[in-house]
């Protein structure tokens, strides 16, 4: 091996457990402010159900998800309420929440929660982030079937795309495709697996832990792959780009 080669080596061998160390620290961080997002219902079994991810900004009480996380109906012969669930595995607390803003154009949804503020996640700027940053992103791939444990996923952005590709022939176009061409705009595309419990997870800066996007396994597939008869595991994220507009359209000061 030449000795430049051995140098390079040698410094890579250095550099990595650093770099381990610090993202080990950035992921304990991030933890406590992520949550789960889904129903409770005080006079049923289970009484919990757990239906995506969310996670923690501004004062601590607002909590970001997917909109389409959120329950569509809720039984109040039941007592069924929308809850966040904080904590992890049997120390897991319900927090009732209520919805202050939702974007059914970028899939997004704002809550509030009562109680003691949570640890909160910090917002990355609005600029897109380059294609091969290396990013994370923390949450419940399979909802609650493990229990309430938070998972952490890493990968590479792949690709900054169009969410809607214009389809091959006329039979190929539905209603949601039309109304995505109405106002398109970019999605990150992953070098990550991610599951539909992730959806609404932060997609953080593994050096920093700064919020750059938020996971979306649901919502951009179905429209970015609607010409696709068997979707792909591709996993996409909403850009925080469009998170910090959502914000100052509904005048939430973070």
């Amino acid at each position: 091996m030449r000795p430049t080669m051995q140098l390079v080596s040698f410094c890579l061998c250095i550099l990595m457990p650093y770099a381990h160390a610090d993202f080990v620290d950035v992921v304990a961080k991030i933890k406590p402010s992520v949550v789960g997002i889904g129903v409770h219902t005080p006079t049923s079994r289970p009484q919990n159900i757990l239906r995506g991810t969310g996670f923690v900004i501004g004062n601590g009480r607002y909590i970001v998800t997917n909109n389409h996380v959120l329950p569509t109906l809720l039984n109040d012969s039941l007592l069924q309420k929308m809850a966040v669930f904080i904590g992890s595995g049997k120390n897991a607390k319900v927090r009732e929440a209520e919805i202050v803003a939702t974007s059914s154009l970028y899939d997004l949804a704002i809550l509030k929660i009562s109680g003691p503020a949570l640890p909160a996640m910090t917002l990355a700027n609005s600029d897109f982030i380059a294609d091969g940053s290396f990013i994370a992103f923390t949450g419940f791939p399979i909802g609650g079937v493990l229990g309430l444990y938070p998972v952490t996923h890493r990968g590479i952005v792949a690709s900054l795309t169009p969410i809607v590709v214009p389809a091959v022939s006329a039979q190929q176009i539905n209603l949601k495709m039309l109304k995505r061409m109405r106002n398109p705009y970019l999605v990150y595309q992953l070098d990550a697996t991610a599951y539909p419990g992730n959806s609404g997870s932060a997609m953080y800066d593994m050096k920093t832990g700064a919020v750059v996007g938020i996971i979306n396994k649901v919502f951009v597939q179905s429209t970015k792959e609607a010409v696709i008869s068997n979707p792909s595991g591709i996993t996409y994220a909403i850009p925080v780009k469009y998170l910090h507009q959502v914000l100052r359209e509904n005048n939430i000061s973070i």
